[in-house]
């Protein structure tokens, strides 16, 4: 069967975010990320990237129609290239991407473009986001603060799922470092920065970030802290000792761990 592409589905009419949603595989979450995001009393239009599922994924996007403003299915080039695919697609002033086992709390992305929308030269902002299990039971915070470049460099301090960026910042970027595998939005976080400022903190929960055995910083967690390593010490020219010094645990204990519960 041939599948309606992203380009074959109209556009939202006055769009006001672009949220790209790339996935694979992840069915038994998609609905729910999809559903938070039509939830949010905005103007949004939704582009999906599947990168070839055989899940049963196409009949959940089958479900939601027009409502997503486009979507395909085929193997890609990777997460990062799937969303600056979608955002490319779109045409809403304010732009982002929400994982396919994420979702938003209600008013999330309100809150987000009201911060924009108060100040016309902030590049972007960002909120705090909870921990939840696949069952969608809240387990912690994520760690997010005020913007500081110098807490940047300590580790991520910006909650993926609960931003959100200019259209003319992520343009002239170029969006998302496609060479990179799984710290790309720490990345986005430094260039922003370095080349139009600060992102603005909203201190309120915005969004849940699903951690489940099969999530990439899970399995991968050695390549997710080099790459991070790897970003700070190309923006910040230099690697705090903190990264060191955490490395045990951030990587062989928890790397342990998982593998002792899988």
């Amino acid at each position: 069967m041939r599948h309606r592409s992203i380009t074959e589905i109209p556009h939202i009419k006055s769009p006001l975010v672009t949220v790209a949603v790339p996935t694979l595989n992840q069915r038994r979450f998609l609905q729910a990320t999809l559903d938070s995001i039509f939830a949010q009393n905005l103007p949004v239009e939704v582009y999906v990237a599947d990168g070839g599922s055989t899940d049963g994924t196409l009949e959940v996007l089958k479900c939601f129609g027009d409502r997503l403003a486009g979507w395909r299915s085929h193997p890609d080039h990777g997460q990062a290239a799937a969303i600056n695919e979608c955002i490319s697609r779109g045409t809403a002033p304010y732009v982002t991407w929400l994982n396919s086992d994420d979702v938003y709390l209600p008013g999330g992305l309100v809150a987000l473009v009201s911060a924009l929308e108060s100040s016309a030269s902030t590049p972007g902002a960002y909120g705090r986001a909870l921990n939840i299990d696949a069952e969608g039971e809240v387990k912690s915070r994520v760690w997010t603060q005020r913007f500081s470049v110098s807490w940047l460099a300590q580790r991520c301090i910006i909650a993926q799922p609960a931003s959100l960026v200019r259209r003319e910042v992520w343009n002239a970027l170029g969006g998302l470092d496609s060479n990179l595998d799984m710290a790309f939005d720490y990345d986005l976080w430094w260039r922003i920065f370095l080349r139009f400022g600060p992102l603005e903190y909203v201190n309120q929960a915005l969004a849940s970030n699903r951690d489940h055995a099969d999530t990439k910083s899970r399995r991968f967690r050695k390549q997710h802290y080099r790459e991070a390593i790897a970003i700070v010490r190309r923006h910040h020219g230099y690697v705090p000792l903190k990264w060191w010094l955490a490395w045990p645990y951030s990587v062989w204990f928890r790397q342990f761990m998982h593998h002792l519960k899988s």
